[in-house]
Parts: structure tokens; sequence; C-alpha cells
């Protein structure tokens, strides 16, 4: 199971939040988009765009966040977080 918390950030106060599950028996990957996708939806934004900058900071941290460069369209906040929840620690 993978759980990751997704926040929409403006002006550093955070605006929307949200917790996604996937219990699915696919991979990690899978599970990983498959939460990215369901808190994109739930706030109504476009899927970013993984930089290379944000794959070395999500493995490293479990925790990323997406900016204007990350997507094509008008983005109307200062950022995108997702961090994964550990439930174990």
């Amino acid at each position: 199971m993978l759980k990751i918390w997704g926040k929409l950030v403006k002006h550093n106060k955070i605006v929307k939040d949200e917790v996604v599950m996937s219990e699915g028996g696919e991979n990690y990957q899978e599970n990983l988009k498959s939460c990215i996708l369901e808190l994109c939806r739930k706030f109504d934004i476009e899927k970013p765009y993984w930089l290379p900058a944000n794959l070395e900071e999500y493995n490293k941290r479990s925790k990323t966040s997406f900016n204007s460069d990350n997507f094509i369209d008008e983005f109307k906040f200062d950022k995108f977080v997702i961090e994964e929840i550990d439930d174990e620690k």
C-alpha cells in the first residue's frame, strides 16, 4: 500500500491538501502514478512533468514539489507538493 499526501501551496500557505492511497497489486511506480493522477483529478490540475531534479529529490526524501516549470498550461499555484506517508515510522 502506498499513501501520498498532496498539497497545493500559494504564498507559502497550503490552500488544498488531500491524502490518497493506492492498494493495487501493481509495482511501486504504477502505485505512485495512480496516486498522482488521483490527486490531480481531485485538485483539478493537469499532471505535472517529472524533471530530473524531481526524480532525484523524490528518490532521496520521498517528497518533491512541482512548480509552473512542470506544467504546460497555466498553473495558478506556487507549487504542488507530494510526499509519501510512511505509517510504520
